[in-house]
């Protein structure tokens, strides 16, 4: 099923059109160890019209290039973010053909370890014995062996990915990682926030100012629904089915320690009204669920009708992300069926930002 959700991926995100360009908050399910002690995820942005000149320097993609993923990580190589092209960041493969069926653990340690031969063993250099090292950096590949992915869209300008590519090639790329302050979500926030300054906010209330990853894809989804001229819009990428154990729903900070029985249990014995007064800030400010968002998810037999291009997006499941449906039209590309964007208004983004510290 894997090489069908990559060409399903590919042809929505990449619209094949060369003339238009996204930004994508990728919002992920938490996993692992970690993941059941902080419930909020990982956030890392995909650009359509950007690619990777190297894991560490970024430059615009030429034609048929599918773009890049870039995030920040904590101990890769004591860099502060990696850029990967998305095909390797979802499964680990450089075709779709690669992509497996279904995965087991051994498979998927393969898939990276072979990836990371070919493309990456110049940030993990092979181990003593010539294995494959320990360490984070099998977070930069295979992600959706991993994590369900929630998509939350909208369109960039071509200066303003030439201004991005120019500042982030041009300053120093050193481990800046806190978990407090300048997380995957922080990155995340001043990407988006260089293209629509003061989109993304962190939540002094829901998430006690902490930086979350669902506070950021909240935020992209609310600036979209004001812009309709950017033509916002959602998908899914399923975790790939096998035996690895699935991913659990993403939280933010308040509703982490309200709705999760380890936190919420000493917090009502300690505190009745400090675990009343948590589930009142979740439930007036916290509140954000993106399934009902992010609702293109598409299962194996619909596939047909929906690649290659999107014959009509409301009948594929694909939707703006405030939830409505994209109007039909012809089968060429899903620009076809969307209407032209008006003159941009002062700050739109073939207005670029001016490249300032505003990505820390």
């Amino acid at each position: 099923m894997g090489k069908w959700w990559w060409l399903l991926l590919s042809q929505t995100l990449l619209l094949a059109s060369p003339a238009r360009a996204d930004i994508a908050l990728l919002l992920q399910q938490p996993h692992s160890t970690f993941g059941a002690f902080n419930p909020t995820g990982h956030v890392a942005v995909y650009l359509s019209r950007v690619c990777a000149e190297s894991p560490t320097r970024l430059r615009r993609c030429a034609d048929g290039e599918a773009g890049v993923v870039i995030s920040r990580y904590n101990r890769v190589a004591g860099y502060d973010w990696v850029a990967i092209p998305l095909l390797p960041y979802l499964y680990a493969v450089e075709a779709p053909e690669q992509v497996p069926e279904s995965a087991d653990r051994e498979g998927v340690d393969a898939l990276r370890d072979a990836y990371r031969r070919a493309h990456l063993r110049e940030l993990a250099p092979d181990a003593p014995d010539g294995g494959p090292p320990p360490g984070d950096w099998t977070q930069l590949v295979g992600a959706s062996y991993d994590r369900k992915i929630y998509g939350f869209v909208v369109e960039t300008g071509e200066a303003s990915d030439d201004a991005l590519i120019a500042h982030l090639n041009g300053r120093a790329n050193e481990r800046r990682f806190n978990l407090l302050l300048r997380n995957c979500a922080d990155f995340a926030k001043d990407v988006v926030n260089f293209y629509y300054p003061k989109t993304v906010r962190r939540s002094i209330v829901a998430d006690l100012g902490i930086t979350t990853p669902k506070q950021a894809a909240r935020s992209l989804v609310k600036f979209g629904a004001r812009r309709p001229e950017l033509r916002s819009s959602s998908f899914v990428i399923p975790q790939v089915p096998g035996e690895l154990k699935r991913s659990n729903a993403v939280r933010g900070v308040t509703e982490t320690l309200i709705l999760t029985k380890k936190y919420a249990a000493p917090i009502i014995a300690i505190s009745p009204w400090a675990a009343a007064s948590g589930l009142a800030m979740y439930v007036t400010t916290g509140r954000f669920d993106p399934e009902k968002h992010a609702e293109a998810v598409l299962r194996p037999e619909e596939l047909a009708e929906c690649v290659p291009v999107v014959h009509a997006p409301s009948a594929c499941g694909w939707r703006r992300s405030d939830g409505a449906e994209l109007a039909a039209g012809p089968a060429s590309t899903l620009d076809a069926a969307i209407p032209a964007i008006p003159e941009a208004p002062p700050g739109a983004p073939d207005e670029a930002p001016a490249p300032v510290a505003s990505l820390r």
